[in-house]
């Protein structure tokens, strides 16, 4: 944080959170106690298709479902200070008004008919502040709903609360100054992820059916790993972006998207049936709505364990490979492949948005002070030439590595020639791509791990940034990704063994220095073991930021990747898989409890 911040951002943080909490005050004590308890659990259950239809019934009602799910976002907040912006009156308002259109007509609105949604801080909801987690976009209501959220509205859904986000919306925990910092709901000394990781935990824990979040390197695909539910990162111009708000007003170098997020494929289909191809006044996105896609019976999928620029853990190699082994189980054919050139899809992004040294990311922070996981992303680009180009050189040097390095160097400030041919660099990397794997191939989609680890320990991503790789290269080439989740971290299957522990064992492996934080001894936030060092041979533990015993529970998930413009083939693949899996612990009413 920057030594000599004004205390001015903590009067706004201290004034929106008291709003947010007297809010969710009001309604604990409007919310008959009967909400809070396994009265809830039918309408907490149901998808939002079920919802309409026993609503279309008459068997239940849109205030019932309301109170039920926002008593679970109450307590979804009280565990992981997930909420920003509470709507709680408002929407039972709505609630009142849909049942009385629905008593007058005996018909429902639309296919989200009194369905609880909610959406990232990062959506304008008119009335309602977008802060971003800035200071300086408090008191500050918004004029119109952004066109997703006038979207859920028109199609009978009920917006109820917006949800926590990483600061410049540009790392993966979930903290800014202004809302804290929101918890992993299966374990509390563990991050919920980001930048969509308030959305993440309050869907987890059932706070709402169906929620929206956003994606530039991962923000969506993150969090629903580490929280165990689905989400789509759409391509680009699917899903419209009018009214929804970023720090990068103007940079189209790396496209920021929309996204669903939820706790079953249905309720992703759903949603992006209700939104894609759908326009404002600015004709944004492309018209061009979701279509029924060809799916042969028998999908060809391509998978990797690694990307090679950091060998993912053995819980993240886990769940690609139990994945497979069900996906061929059910007669799909699936094929390891290698992925070609993940280290250059990682400079190219930071050579992109790193050009202007991340002036325009950070021109509203004022004085709010910088969140840890964040610094080095700001500041680097800020260093000397000299300096930074020596540092990469030194731990080039020093670790053997020939891998991060190279990200360092791309962090620096271009003039606009040299910023055209990065990006003229990206599409060439893009045309690459889909050259060596999808046409090579014939691949119908790809798995790969959502991240190397099933989950970040609090204040780990400032050193661990170049984990993001196996996420952001999709962000690069605009692929459609679906996330799904297929298991927890066990300790007795996702020891550590040799082969991420020696970089010289096994194959796979990456940036030495990065692998040593994960696997070795670098991690600076573990106290000193006195020079003793961890024991040869399987550990489930482990003196790196991974160590499967802490993470026992955690949730996993795999990232399902398509080509350009074949989200809806995403989705049904996102299906297949999931059906694949078969039955596991994950779904609406699955989370039980909050661990260490």
């Amino acid at each position: 944080m920057w030594p000599f911040s004004s205390h001015s951002y903590l009067d706004v943080a201290r004034r929106k959170q008291t709003q947010r909490d007297d809010a969710i005050r009001v309604a604990r004590a409007d919310i008959p106690q009967e909400c809070f308890g396994a009265h809830a659990e039918p309408y907490l259950r149901a998808t939002a298709q079920e919802i309409v239809e026993r609503i279309s019934k008459g068997e239940w009602t849109a205030s019932e479902v309301l109170d039920a799910y926002i008593s679970r976002a109450i307590q979804a907040q009280d565990v992981t200070n997930c909420l920003t912006e509470v709507l709680f009156a408002e929407a039972r308002t709505q609630a009142k008004a849909l049942d009385a259109e629905f008593a007058q007509t005996g018909k429902v609105r639309g296919p989200l008919h009194g369905v609880p949604v909610t959406f990232k801080d990062t959506f304008d909801i008119k009335g309602h502040d977008t802060t971003l987690g800035f200071s300086s976009h408090a008191d500050d209501p918004r004029p119109e709903d952004a066109l997703v959220v006038s979207l859920v509205r028109d199609a009978g859904g009920i917006p109820i609360c917006k949800t926590n986000l990483s600061q410049l919306i540009f790392f993966f925990e979930c903290s800014n100054p202004i809302w804290g910092r929101t918890l992993n709901p299966y374990s509390k000394s563990y991050s919920s992820g980001g930048t969509s990781g308030g959305e993440a935990a309050l869907l987890a824990m059932d706070g709402a059916v169906l929620g929206w979040g956003t994606d530039i390197g991962g923000s969506l695909r993150i969090p629903a790993s580490f929280c165990g539910i689905y989400s789509l990162k759409p391509g680009w111009s699917r899903i419209s972006m009018t009214g929804v708000q970023g720090t990068w007003p103007g940079f189209e170098g790396i496209r920021t998207v929309a996204g669903p997020m939820g706790r079953t494929v249905d309720d992703i289909e759903l949603a992006a049936r209700l939104v894609f191809g759908k326009q404002g006044t600015e004709y944004d996105p492309a018209p061009l709505p979701y279509r029924e896609p060809e799916m042969p019976k028998k999908l060809r999928f391509g998978f990797y364990l690694s990307d090679n620029f950091v060998k993912p853990s053995p819980a993240c190699q886990r769940a690609v490979l139990e994945t497979v082994e069900a996906l061929r189980k059910a007669g799909h054919e699936c094929v390891e492949f290698e992925l070609p050139q993940a280290k250059r899809a990682m400079e190219i992004f930071i050579g992109i948005t790193a050009a202007d040294k991340y002036k325009t990311l950070s021109a509203d922070l004022g004085n709010d002070p910088l969140e840890p996981g964040v610094t080095p992303l700001v500041v680097g680009p800020r260093l000397p030439g000299w300096f930074r180009n020596s540092l990469a050189w030194l731990l080039g040097k020093l670790y053997k590595d020939e891998v991060f390095p190279g990200t360092m160097r791309a962090a620096c400030e271009k003039p606009v020639v040299e910023y055209h041919r990065w990006v003229q660099q990206r599409d060439e990397f893009v045309r690459m791509f889909y050259r060596e794997v999808w046409d090579k191939y014939e691949f119908d989609g790809i798995l790969a791990p959502a991240l190397a680890l099933p989950g970040l320990p609090h204040g780990s991503v400032q050193y661990l940034s170049g984990l993001a790789c196996i996420d952001l290269l999709y962000n690069v080439v605009e692929s459609p990704v679906g996330t799904v989740p297929v298991t927890h971290v066990r300790p007795t299957e996702d020891a550590l063994t040799a082969e991420w522990t020696d970089v010289r064992v096994g194959r796979g492996h990456g940036s030495p220095l990065v692998e040593r934080l994960l696997y070795g001894n670098l991690n600076p936030l573990r106290p000193s073991d006195g020079g003793k060092g961890s024991k040869a041979g399987a550990t489930a533990g482990g003196s790196g930021f991974y160590n499967a015993e802490k993470m026992a529970g955690l949730p996993v998930g795999v990232q399902v990747v398509g080509r350009r413009w074949e989200d809806e083939k995403v989705v049904e693949m996102m299906r297949v898989v999931d059906r694949a899996l078969g039955p596991r612990d994950f779904g609406p009413l699955s989370w039980k409890a909050q661990g260490k």
